[in-house]
């Protein structure tokens, strides 16, 4: 294994907050743009360097993000904080660049059969809308950022081959690709599974090209994001209150909790700059707009005991 230990890797953790865009694209619930863009602005203000807006996809495939230019254009974008877009195909990106997107991300999946379900075209013809979309990016200065979906496990293939995701890394960060973020879209990874992938990934590029994405479909995102701490990987993707799922992978619960990585985190002695308390707020609220409990663990429980804690205050 190619494992680094704490002592010679940096404390310090980039949070890539995903909820507006991953977290909130496949709502059955129409929200309202107001609600979106309140997000991201509450977002803004608590720490984190990298917020993933919303997405320019088809109204028709993802009628959730019809209004993915009134948010990009509307939200307070602050100097010290990249506000990414995902953008599907060229169409996507053109549209992306002409709302001011300065970021976007492209994704593909190291599967053939969720490709097809996914995108509607194989891996190769993936790889090819990929560099179309990069080479128009490079044109017009705009970065961007890689997503591999399935890294360990596919719902139509079962497990994924760690090479497989490798030399789609490689081609990828070639390309162009600033970063790429490793996504567990189904959840089914584990840290033998994560570490095992991870060896044969960082044959190809360093620790700090690489995220990773963990969904907690069974219990084991926190687990892997442990693991990938032990390999060198500094970025972490996750979900506000827990929101988001993926439509093309049945069975599927949402992203881990942004609250709850970070408690992990500050826990064992890792600096996010993120203001947990703040943080925790906003994954209530959102929540509340919802209409249900915060899917993040650490957010309802410390939510639960602040609100005991002004109960006592109150018979005083």
């Amino acid at each position: 294994m190619i494992q680094r230990s704490f002592a010679s890797a940096s404390n310090k953790i980039k949070i890539v907050e995903v909820g507006p865009r991953d977290g909130l694209q496949n709502e059955k619930q129409v929200i309202p743009s107001e609600v979106k863009i309140e997000l991201i602005n509450k977002l803004s203000n608590v720490g984190l360097t990298a917020i993933e807006a919303t997405s320019f996809v088809s109204p028709k495939w993802v009628p959730q993000m019809a209004d993915a230019r009134q948010v990009l254009t509307s939200i307070t974008q602050k100097p010290n904080i990249s506000y990414p877009v995902l953008a599907p195909n060229l169409k996507g990106l053109e549209a992306a660049i002409d709302a001011g997107a300065k970021e976007v991300a492209i994704f593909c999946a190291a599967s053939e059969t969720f490709n097809k379900k996914n995108t509607n075209c194989t891996l190769e013809e993936s790889m090819e809308r990929v560099k179309a979309i990069m080479d128009l990016a490079r044109e017009k200065n705009v970065q961007i950022r890689g997503y591999i979906s399935c890294v360990v496990g596919c719902p139509y293939e079962g497990p994924v081959s760690p090479k497989l995701v490798a030399d789609i890394s490689k081609r990828l960060l070639d390309m162009g690709c600033y970063e790429i973020s490793l996504g567990d879209t189904i959840g089914v990874g584990t840290p033998g599974a994560i570490a095992k992938m991870l060896d044969e990934v960082l044959k190809v590029a360093p620790a700090d090209k690489f995220a990773v994405h963990t969904h907690d479909t069974y219990g084991q995102a926190l687990a892997n994001i442990l693991c990938s701490l032990d390999y060198g990987i500094r970025t972490f993707d996750s979900s506000i209150a827990g929101l988001g799922g993926c439509p093309y992978a049945p069975g599927a619960k949402g992203n881990v909790a942004t609250e709850d990585v970070v408690y992990m985190l500050h826990g064992s002695g890792y600096d996010t700059g993120i203001d947990l308390k703040e943080l925790i707020h906003i994954g209530d609220w959102i929540s509340q707009k919802l209409g249900r409990p915060t899917g993040s663990r650490a957010g309802s429980a410390l939510m639960l005991a602040a609100r005991r804690q002004q109960q006592e205050k109150a018979k005083l």
